[in-house]
């Protein structure tokens, strides 16, 4: 039985020495990783990148209506809507909400002066649902006139990796350049 055993050590020995193989071993382990950090990499970089361009879109938006000089229309306003999806991702769906706000300092509270949504993907913001949103909005003076651009946009991840479907939401508070108030269709800025 000694001799038995003594004849299967040094097989066993060698056979427990041998490293042929634990790349394959070693590679079936770790590529599943390395394929779902790749993957993953490539969903969080394409979520940043349609954050972004949201956000750019919103702000180009804002920074368009606070340069008018007379007004602006409905037909402004649907033509913003174009130029919003023409600036994100076309599979992307995108709604946006235009309003413009003034401190009324006798109701203590922002008012809405007027309210419009291109093709009416978000519900006009009234003086009521506005105050949900006065903590975003700075401080102004009495009669003071601001531009609110709201926009949301839904994004779906290409891949399922335990990234939940968003809608990334901008909100733009833009004070008129050249007008002290910008009035849309027939509702005028109050005079003072």
């Amino acid at each position: 039985m000694t001799n038995l055993l003594a004849m299967l050590r040094l097989p066993l020995r060698a056979f427990g020495r041998n490293e042929d193989g634990t790349v394959v071993a070693e590679a079936v382990i770790v590529l599943p990783l390395f394929l779902w950090a790749y993957i993953a990499l490539f969903v969080y970089w394409d979520a940043f990148r349609s954050m972004n361009t949201v956000q750019k879109a919103a702000f180009t938006v804002s920074d368009i209506i606070s340069r008018e000089q007379t007004g602006i229309s409905s037909a402004y306003i649907t033509g913003l809507g174009t130029l919003t999806e023409y600036l994100i991702d076309e599979n992307q769906n995108a709604r946006m909400r235009v309003s413009s706000v003034t401190w009324s300092a006798t109701n203590n509270r922002f008012e809405i002066h007027w309210s419009a949504s291109p093709n009416n993907t978000m519900t006009p913001l009234t003086t009521a649902t506005l105050q949900n949103y006065a903590y975003e909005i700075p401080t102004m003076s009495p009669g003071d006139f601001v531009i609110i651009v709201e926009m949301e946009v839904d994004y779906v991840p290409s891949f399922a990796i335990g990234m939940p479907n968003q809608t990334f939401k901008q909100f733009f508070v833009t004070r008129p350049r050249f007008l002290p108030c910008l009035p849309l269709d027939n509702v005028s800025c109050p005079v003072s």
